[in-house]
């Protein structure tokens, strides 16, 4: 019977040439010869001492050539693909890998920052993450070029000089993309690094009245409110106002952020029709200084951008 010493040497032509035409065959690799002809200073043996990086490199580039999609991603680190790179030390020129992100990553990692940098409160999260550009936003409807270029011309200023102390109050009929707009900014502006939330009103308020009973979680959002650089609130006037809602917290956040950070306005009311909304509520009546104090709040800081346009709703 022969022992295992005597097995080895009869398989060990047979594995070494196996081995060696895997390192014929990956050295024979267009993708790794045009690496070679690209990096002349690497020899035939170090290339050879390295044909573990060379396999997996092109594997790798393989299949980003024909992309499954990241959930399907075949390669080693899901989303990334091997890239080869050079230095050049005191004893010779070294080959080493590294983990690059390949496109689709880098779009997926943009929109999570994104995603972590804007709270919704009552508001579809897709309405987020349209990736139109400039030109298509322009021409989806030529009515609201004019608001557009505002909107435009409010993401440069601030990528320019930093977070406004005004915002915006974008009034229109219904349906001609004013929460389209806002989220747009709202976006653009987080990927220069500023936090934002937006809020639909008329069930946030709901959903406040809820809180009552539940303090720290009224708290914990009122100043989050308060505080994010960035706050829309979407369809004001179209809610149910209560005198707690209007005064003490509405009235708390908005006194907070003026003339600390901007906050933007969606609405199909004029800014003299918001002010008739917050002075009368179902509780107390017609209460009109009060609606003047909230409007103090507002006016002073915002610059009325009227959306013109067609119902995009309709189609």
């Amino acid at each position: 019977m022969k022992g295992l010493s005597d097995l080895l040497k009869e398989w060990m032509p047979e594995l070494l040439d196996r081995i060696e035409e895997e390192r014929r065959r990956v050295l024979e690799d267009p993708l790794v010869r045009r690496f070679a002809d690209e990096h002349p200073e690497l020899t035939e043996l170090a290339l050879r001492a390295h044909v573990h990086l060379l396999r997996q490199f092109s594997e790798e580039m393989r299949n980003c050539g024909k992309c499954p999609g990241l959930e399907s991603c075949p390669n080693a680190l899901p989303g990334h693909f091997t890239k080869l790179v050079v230095e050049m030390r005191d004893d010779g020129p070294v080959l080493y890998d590294i983990r690059s992100p390949c496109a689709k990553q880098i779009a997926w990692e943009n929109q999570e920052n994104i995603r972590r940098k804007i709270r919704t409160f009552h508001v579809d999260e897709r309405a987020l993450h349209h990736g139109y550009t400039t030109t298509e936003i322009l021409d989806k409807d030529p009515e609201r070029v004019a608001a557009v270029a505002r909107i435009l011309d409010y993401i440069s200023a601030t990528e320019e000089n930093g977070l406004q102390t005004k915002g915006l109050y974008l009034v229109g009929g219904f349906g001609t993309g004013k929460t389209f707009l806002a989220c747009y900014l709202l976006r653009e502006l987080a990927k220069s690094g500023y936090s934002g939330a937006i809020v639909y009103m008329p069930e946030f308020v709901e959903d406040l009245k809820n809180m009552i009973g539940e303090p720290h979680r009224l708290q914990e959002t009122v100043e989050a409110l308060k505080t994010v650089d960035l706050l829309v609130l979407d369809d004001i006037g179209a809610e149910n106002l209560s005198p707690w809602v209007r005064d003490h917290v509405l009235g708390s956040i908005l006194n907070y952020r003026m003339g600390r950070k901007p906050t933007f306005f969606t609405s199909n009311h004029t800014l003299d029709e918001l002010e008739k909304h917050f002075s009368f509520t179902a509780r107390d009546g017609e209460e009109e200084y009060k609606g003047r104090r909230i409007m103090d709040r507002i006016r002073p800081y915002v610059d009325v951008v009227l959306v013109r346009g067609r119902n995009h709703r309709h189609g």
